[in-house]
Order: structure tokens, then C-alpha cells, then sequence
């Protein structure tokens, strides 16, 4: 495209030309958009450059430099296979070109705490709104978006402000109209999956066989094979697909406009490997943020019949706001600010290009994650990352690097999206460490963007209970599993005796010296444990330490492991040792 400074800066007396010369610009912008995934790029330059119409205006020596001559080799180049530019905007002439691009001040907030927002606010900030010190140079129409998300979430956490006198938006309209959504119930949900779903979400977060501590999230064959923590918010997020959110009484939302603003999940016990969950979803509250409203949406999801995870979805109704309704409500599950210091950790991790792409296989089909087409109608360069898949990274990192990976210590995570994620950049994640909350922040490193901010995960406390009670073999910790295993056998103990048929001999072993011997007969009657040498020939003599015995019994030990580093030495027929591991990894952490 042809456009001219006349558009780009404006002339005296050119008015349509102008005009016509700067709509040039906006059209080639959003034909750079659409036709990208086409492999069709769209240029525009702002040409010097003399002609018969500027004869007898221009000096003699001006017109042999300023030639059209010389803007032709920018117009092959930028039409020529070989050049990936494209949206740019190019100044040419007389042998020079420059690329022009936008820059933008970092704004100043004219809201204010309890006050109008006024044309006074406007004037008192003004030298802030035009400081283009510090200045951003924005990419796109969703960097001007996602700055007034952001500043939207400043002012409310300074608590509430006072509708704006001046906009024709005020009315005397609040939110009680929204009477008849607030407290409306989604029908409930029904979800089933297998570790398959489980192994597949992990791979969508980031885990690989790369890290040897991911490994019990993504083989089922693992002795503690586990579900991510943050699988539950796959397992609410069927609650809220196939436009639920378009069908809630009293309330009109255009779900082409929506962004997800913020995820609470909380976790009462770890998720089953594999099971069946119902889902009840409620709308609790609609606040009035700007030119939008927040949607709060708790979901409830149950397995059997007990409570097992909850979600708080904070959902972004942009275009839907301009009630002057209220702004804050005692229902929200808030973010936090994070410490006032530099982080304790800083890890780094970078996403794949096909992120999304796999990410999605989860259930959330939503084509901005998929689609370029899709992503440039609704202003991103390509498809976005979903917020929850880093949402998954994160919390990943630091269950790894603070709880071991012991999965019973999540308790809860909160995050707020502030910006979006590509496939392929790196992801920075910055954490503290107070008591048993982990705040954190993420960036993309490539950019320097926060992406995720104001964030926590709560643990819970180590578990220590068998650390501290006394065993009655000289202060071993094992005795206390042995005991609980005898209990077990009760129960299970035929069942057990039918899968193993066979008998195990245990030294454990303390300074380097055997401490004391247990047996576990799964070969006779109903199964037995007993302190002492088998009364019989065992089929299989393990020998390890105490210490090493309650890594594995809590699940911080894999005993494959522990056997090819010589910490666990085994006699016998030590194929039975893999056929009692797959009986008891259902009961692990006793």
C-alpha cells in the first residue's frame, strides 16, 4: 500500500487526502492480519518522491535525488518471497528508508478513590499521560487492551470507585437488575477419565521424560503415579462450555468478548488417578469493572459424593459494563501482592511451538488457540497460549521445587492473567517463600511481560505425624507402617493373598546394621505381618534402611529407584517385589 506523510502526520489544506492516505495504512494493517496465515503479506510506504505535478516547485538539484527510481527497490524487496516483513510501515526516499512504528507513554490512571473521574483529574495527570520517558512501543491492539485490563485491576484493588458524572454511560441502573443471574445454578456436569486424560494434560503442562521427577505424572506404570493438582480446573471447566455463559437469565454477553481474568482452584483431597466427577456451577456475584463486567463463577466438583475440588472462574464480560453497579464483593477468592523483595527462585521453562495445539486435547476448543484466522479477528498476531495451561506450568515448577511432588501437600492456587502467552516463549517464573505460601509472578522472558501476577500456592505443612510417634523397634519409624499394613490386611488381605501368593522377609537396616526384621505373608490364608524372620522360607528377602523404608512409604522414594542405586538390595525372586509394588501403589502413603 501507497500511503503518504500527508496521512501519517497530516498537511495543510489535504484534508480527504489525508484522510484516504492514513485509511490506507489501517486497511493494509488488517489485511497483514488475515492474510497472514495465507502466507500473504501486507506492507505500506510513505513515499518521497517528485513527479510532473511537483515541476516547477522543487529545485533542479532536488529532482535528480528525489526520483521514484528510488523507492522501487523497497517495493520488489517487500513483494519478494523471501522477506518475512509484514504490517510494517516504511518512509522512503532519496535513497533512505526508515521503519516507522508506534510508541506510547505509560499512562497515568485518572481514577481516583472515592472521586469523580473529571476533566480535573484529567489535567492533574496530563504531564504523566504525555512523559514519554519509560515508553512502551505497542504491537498490537491487544497490547492497548490488556493495558487497560491492568490498569482496571489497579484501581480496584484500591478499593472502590465513584461512578463517572460526566459519561453519558451513568444511569441510575445498578446491579440489583442482575437479580435473576446472580445465584443462577448450570446444570450440573458429568466427567469421566482415565490416567490417559491425566498423562495428556500433564504433557499439555510441560512435563516430559526429561525430568526423571516427571515421570510419575505422565507413566502409569509408575509405583506413585499421580494426578497434577491442576487437573481439577479441566475437570470444572465442562461446567461453563457449550455456551452456558450466553444462557444466564437477566444477563446478555457477547461470549466472542469474554477474558479470563483470574483462576481460584482449591484442593480437599488429591485427585484419583482416575475416576467420575459431578459439577455444579453457580454465578455468586457481577461486578461493574468499566467498560465490562466480572463475572464470578464457583464450581463445585464431587467425586462419589465427596467434595473434592474447588474453582472460582473470574470472567471478563468486555463491552457489557456502564451500569455503575458495585465494584467489590466479599465472594471473590483475591489475589496477593507479591513480597517486596527479590524472589527466591527463578526458574525458567520454555513452551513448544505445538503448546496449544496439545494443550487443548484437554477440552478447551476454543480456535484463538488454534486458529490464525480466528486470532486475528479478535486482535492477537496468532493463536494465544491458553491462560491456563501456564497456569498449569506454574504451579508444576513449584509443587517440584517446594513440595517434592508430593501431590497431598496442594492445598490451593490463585493466579490473575494479565497478559498473553505464544507457544514457543520461554516462560520466567519469579517465587517467594513464606511459611507454607508460595507468592509468584511469570514473565515471558523474550518479552519481559508479567503474564500471570499477584499469584500463591498454598501447601500444606510436611507431613511429620510418623516422624514424631514412637515405634516399638528402638525408635524406628517403619514399625508404625508395618503395624498399619497388618490393619490393612484385614480388610483387603484376601484379595492381596490371591494377586501375590507369596512371602516377604524385611531387614531394615540403621547405621548400617539390621535393626530389626518384619515378614509380610501374602501366600497364606488371609495375608499377615509379623515382627521376626518368615516362619517359612521367604520368596523374597528386601533390605533397606529406615529411613529409605519411609521415603518410599510417603512416596518421596520410588523403589525402582531405589534398587538401581543400591539403596534397596533385594533377594530371591525379586520379580514378586514388582507384583507387590503394583498391589500396594494403591494405598500408597500409609
Amino acid at each position: 500500500m501507497t500511503s503518504s506523510s500527508s496521512g501519517l502526520y497530516g498537511n495543510f489544506g489535504q484534508a480527504n487526502y489525508s484522510a484516504a492516505k492514513l485509511g490506507l495504512l489501517g486497511l493494509a494493517n488488517t489485511l497483514a492480519i488475515e492474510g497472514k496465515k495465507n502466507n500473504i503479506h501486507c506492507n505500506t510506504i510513505a513515499p518521497v518522491a517528485v513527479s510532473r505535478l511537483t515541476q516547477g516547485i522543487v529545485p533542479e538539484d532536488i529532482l535528480k535525488v528525489m526520483q521514484p527510481d528510488y523507492v522501487a527497490p523497497l517495493v520488489l524487496w517487500l513483494c519478494h518471497e523471501s522477506c518475512d516483513e509484514n504490517g510494517g510501515l516504511f518512509e522512503v526516499g532519496g535513497g533512505w528508508i526508515g521503519k516507522l512504528r508506534w510508541e506510547r507513554t505509560l499512562g497515568a490512571i485518572v481514577k481516583q478513590r472515592n472521586q469523580p473521574v473529571s476533566p480535573e483529574a484529567v489535567k492533574a495527570n496530563w504531564k504523566k499521560i504525555c512523559d514519554f520517558e519509560n515508553a512502551s512501543k505497542p504491537q498490537g491492539a491487544q497490547d492497548t487492551f490488556g493495558t487497560i485490563i491492568e490498569g482496571l485491576r489497579k484501581i480496584d484493588s484500591d478499593g472502590e470507585v465513584s461512578p463517572n458524572h460526566t459519561s453519558h454511560l451513568a444511569s441510575s441502573t445498578t446491579t440489583s437488575e442482575f437479580g435473576g443471574a446472580i445465584g443462577h445454578k448450570f446444570p450440573p456436569t458429568f466427567s469421566a477419565y482415565t490416567e490417559l486424560e491425566t498423562i495428556l494434560y500433564a504433557l499439555g503442562v510441560g512435563a516430559s521424560i526429561k525430568e526423571p521427577k516427571d515421570f510419575k505424572f505422565i507413566y502409569e506404570g509408575s509405583s506413585d503415579f499421580s494426578c497434577l493438582p491442576t487437573f481439577g480446573v479441566i475437570i470444572a471447566q465442562k461446567a461453563l462450555m457449550n455456551e452456558g455463559l450466553t444462557e444466564i437469565p437477566g444477563l446478555s454477553v457477547n461470549i466472542a468478548k469474554m477474558l479470563h481474568g483470574e483462576q481460584y482452584l482449591e484442593l480437599y483431597k488429591p485427585l484419583p488417578r482416575a475416576g467420575k466427577f459431578k459439577s455444579e456451577a453457580v454465578l455468586v456475584d457481577i461486578l461493574e469493572k468499566g467498560p465490562g463486567l466480572l463475572l464470578l463463577l464457583d464450581v463445585y466438583s464431587y467425586y462419589e459424593k465427596e467434595l473434592i475440588c474447588y474453582n472460582q472462574f473470574s470472567i471478563f464480560a468486555i463491552g457489557s459494563g456502564g451500569r455503575s453497579g458495585k465494584r467489590t464483593s466479599d465472594k471473590v477468592k483475591g489475589a496477593v501482592a507479591i513480597p517486596s523483595r527479590p524472589p527466591d527462585v527463578v526458574l525458567t521453562d520454555t513452551t513448544s511451538l505445538n503448546q496449544a495445539a496439545l494443550y487443548r486435547l484437554s477440552g478447551d476448543w476454543n480456535p484463538v488457540h488454534i486458529d490464525p484466522n480466528f486470532a486475528g479477528a479478535v486482535g492477537f498476531d496468532k493463536p494465544i497460549l491458553h491462560g491456563l495451561c501456564t497456569f498449569g506450568f506454574c504451579a508444576r515448577h513449584i509443587l517440584q521445587q517446594f513440595a517434592d511432588n508430593d501431590v497431598s501437600r496442594f492445598k490451593a492456587i490463585k493466579v490473575r492473567f494479565s497478559k498473553p502467552v505464544y507457544s514457543g516463549q520461554t516462560l520466567q517464573i519469579e517465587m517467594w517463600k513464606e511459611g507454607d505460601r508460595i507468592h509468584f509472578q511469570t514473565k515471558v522472558q523474550e518479552t519481559g511481560d508479567i503474564v500471570i501476577s499477584d499469584a500463591y500456592v498454598d501447601l500444606a505443612p510436611a507431613l511429620a505425624i510418623l516422624a514424631e510417634i514412637p515405634s516399638e523397634g528402638g525408635e524406628l519409624q517403619s514399625t508404625i507402617v508395618f503395624k498399619e499394613i497388618g490393619h490393612l490386611l484385614k480388610d483387603v488381605g484376601h484379595q492381596m493373598v490371591k494377586k501375590v501368593n507369596a512371602v516377604f522377609e524385611w531387614h531394615i537396616t540403621k547405621g548400617g546394621n539390621t535393626a530389626v526384621k518384619w515378614t509380610t505373608d501374602l501366600k497364606n490364608g488371609t495375608g499377615k505381618v509379623y515382627e521376626g524372620p518368615a516362619k517359612d522360607s521367604a520368596d523374597v528377602t528386601i533390605i533397606l534402611s529406615d529411613e529409605d523404608f519411609m521415603n518410599i512409604a510417603l512416596g518421596k522414594l520410588d523403589p525402582q529407584k531405589a534398587f538401581f542405586s543400591g539403596k534397596l538390595k533385594a533377594r530371591g525372586n525379586i520379580m514378586m517385589g514388582l507384583k507387590l509394588q503394583s498391589i500396594f501403589k494403591a494405598y500408597a502413603k500409609l
